[in-house]
């Protein structure tokens, strides 16, 4: 097991990644961040160098975090060869089996091998099968002007409480910490209504995906979401990012606006798999605001509400 730490050689991994895209999407993205000023504080292992057959990234080992936030605590995996997969999935030096973790893949080799660890040391995990889906040509996506009234512009981080209220993992101080080192440390989008708050967003993550895109109920049927991704997808190809995401199978208004807007839906499955090992559930998140919440994790301090 090797941690790669010299610039030179994670920027030849990220041209070995390229090359097997688009398999490779996940770790793709978040080595492209650790090669661009490494927000998310991830570090990269290898198996062997320069010749691998898996490639995990990770929570740096030395930032302290939160052992039961698993939105942080944040993994990824892509492999050449499913035994060297286990071998270091199941390596208690690689993944730290002791916290709440979660970890994303596009190979069913790694939902397979976390599930048989997680079984085998008595831990429940959650699978969330997400269909993924890449934008071939992102200067060509159809361009969509927004109503009067309306402005384009990056989240705020006092829209943190709104978008993790709105959110599948939301209501918890776990989510808002989470999705306040998103909003601060990553491209993102949304439209402002004429009262100042947004009414249609998306994220992106340290996966460099999109991720929770999202349009208020009562403004929904316009296409509000489609300036939002057009903004979002051109910051993003700018910078030389990929454009994908990962919608769940039953989202079919999701899928339907992506499709539109010329994504294309990848074979496979785009799995999330999150594992904790017996913490409690988490605090709701106003408790972030009561000074009774847990410290936030790497040095974030929680978003002003």
């Amino acid at each position: 097991m090797l941690i790669l730490s010299c610039s030179s050689k994670l920027r030849l991994l990220e041209g070995m990644l390229r090359q097997g895209l688009p398999d490779t999407l996940p770790v793709y993205g978040t080595v492209m961040h650790v090669n661009r000023g490494n927000p998310a504080r991830q570090e990269v292992l290898v198996d062997s160098w320069p010749e691998f057959k898996i490639v995990l990234t990770r929570p740096n080992r030395e930032v302290t975090w939160d052992p039961s936030d698993f939105g942080t605590n944040l993994y990824t995996a892509f492999y050449r060869d499913e035994g060297a997969c286990r071998a270091l999935l199941g390596n208690s030096r690689a993944v730290d089996w002791s916290q709440a973790f979660q970890i994303q893949g596009l190979q069913d080799g790694v939902y397979e091998t976390i599930r048989d660890i997680a079984r085998a040391r008595g831990l429940e995990m959650e699978m969330y099968p997400y269909l993924p889906l890449l934008h071939p040509d992102p200067p060509a996506m159809p361009q969509y002007r927004h109503d009067e009234g309306l402005r384009l512009a990056p989240v705020s981080p006092a829209h943190a409480m709104l978008l993790s209220n709105t959110w599948m993992f939301g209501w918890n101080s776990w989510s808002l910490r989470y999705l306040c080192l998103l909003i601060r440390h990553f491209p993102n989008a949304c439209l402002l209504g004429p009262e100042g708050p947004p009414i249609s967003w998306s994220l992106s993550d340290p996966l460099a995906a999109l991720m929770h895109g999202y349009t208020l109920p009562e403004h929904r049927g316009q296409r509000h979401i489609a300036p939002v991704v057009g903004m979002l997808a051109a910051r993003l190809h700018a910078r030389g990012f990929p454009v994908y995401t990962r919608v769940l199978p039953h989202n079919k208004p999701s899928l339907q606006h992506l499709q539109h807007l010329g994504f294309r839906i990848l074979p496979g499955a785009f799995h999330q798999l999150v594992v904790r090992p017996g913490f409690a559930q988490s605090q709701p998140a106003h408790a972030l605001d009561s000074g009774q919440g847990p410290a936030p994790s790497s040095g974030e301090r929680p978003c002003a509400q």
